[in-house]
């Protein structure tokens, strides 16, 4: 996608984290919005702010996890702007604890999001974008699936959202193989970021009242949400910076994106030991401190 002045993006987790610097990348850009999000006052705010800066967005309430509030969202861009151009399936939501601790509804909650809500935007704006494309010539579009190096290794206590990102990064190979398949004009991306300060490890304070926890949290989910918060907010590369890696990234037509990509040397070992057939390499070896103090706060937080 050569072009992004005058084109139309829509954007879900919109208002806050990756989502909201998405919009203001694209506003500098001359581009028309529409944000989606799930917590209403910092859409209310993301959209008045946007405004305020002369951009043209509207800001729709949209629980990805909901495919007829998909389609609604992409009606309304389709009413409002009449085309997309650029999606970003960006909605997410981080659950953590030792997997077999992990409960139906926090499945259902973290599946639901992080995979079903780049489903349905998947199925629902590639064909409509297809659409438009028939009709324009000239049209060009991309797609941009947020999933996280978590979909390329796996870390211990983060067993439902390494399985989510995982889908994500499969899901979204397949998607760009497909449109190459038949010649689409249509790129596909997948954003694979590391530890970026964003609201990700806080992200229970939207979770939706049909899948909320009925028991309190665990000892290996207490040490696992205090490990994630620290190693999120002590995050070097900014939100603002993996957006403009993003956008950039979406100019040159590039599938794999990375906040971090010496963190490559994860996969790279995982994949050898894979291919090699031997048993999965220990992500804390260059670092087994951050291993022993995850064991120490499991430990701590069973004895209370």
């Amino acid at each position: 996608m050569k072009t992004f002045r005058n084109k139309v993006a829509v954007i879900t987790g919109g208002a806050s984290g990756l989502g909201r610097q998405f919009a203001n990348v694209a506003a500098r850009e001359g581009m028309k919005l529409v944000l989606a999000d799930v917590q209403a006052d910092a859409l209310e705010r993301a959209v008045e702010e946007l405004r305020a800066q002369g951009t043209s967005v509207i800001g729709l309430l949209c629980d990805v996890r909901k495919s007829e509030q998909v389609q609604a969202l992409a009606d309304a861009a389709v009413a409002e702007f009449g085309a997309v151009h650029l999606v970003f399936n960006n909605a997410g939501v981080g659950s953590g604890g030792l997997i077999w601790e992990s409960t139906e509804a926090d499945w259902e909650w973290v599946m639901g999001v992080n995979v079903w809500g780049v489903i349905h935007g998947v199925r629902i704006f590639t064909k409509l974008m297809l659409e438009t494309a028939a009709r324009d010539p000239e049209f060009e579009g991309h797609i941009v699936n947020t999933a996280s190096m978590a979909g390329l290794v796996n870390a211990p206590t983060l067993g439902v959202y390494n399985v989510s990102k995982h889908a994500v990064v499969a899901l979204t190979e397949t998607l760009y193989h497909d449109l190459q398949l038949v010649g689409a004009p249509l790129g596909a991306s997948v954003l694979c970021p590391y530890f970026v300060p964003t609201g990700i490890s806080q992200s229970h304070r939207n979770r939706p009242e049909d899948v909320r926890m009925t028991a309190g949290p665990t000892a290996s989910q207490l040490a696992a949400q205090s490990m994630t918060d620290k190693a999120v907010t002590s995050g070097k590369v900014s939100a603002e910076e993996v957006a403009e890696v993003t956008f950039k990234a979406v100019a040159e037509g590039r599938f794999y994106i990375y906040s971090h990509p010496e963190a490559l040397a994860g996969v790279r070992e995982r994949l050898e030991h894979m291919v090699d057939g031997a048993n999965p390499a220990d992500p804390y070896a260059a670092a087994p401190q951050l291993r022993d103090a995850l064991r120490a706060k499991i430990a701590a937080a069973s004895k209370r």
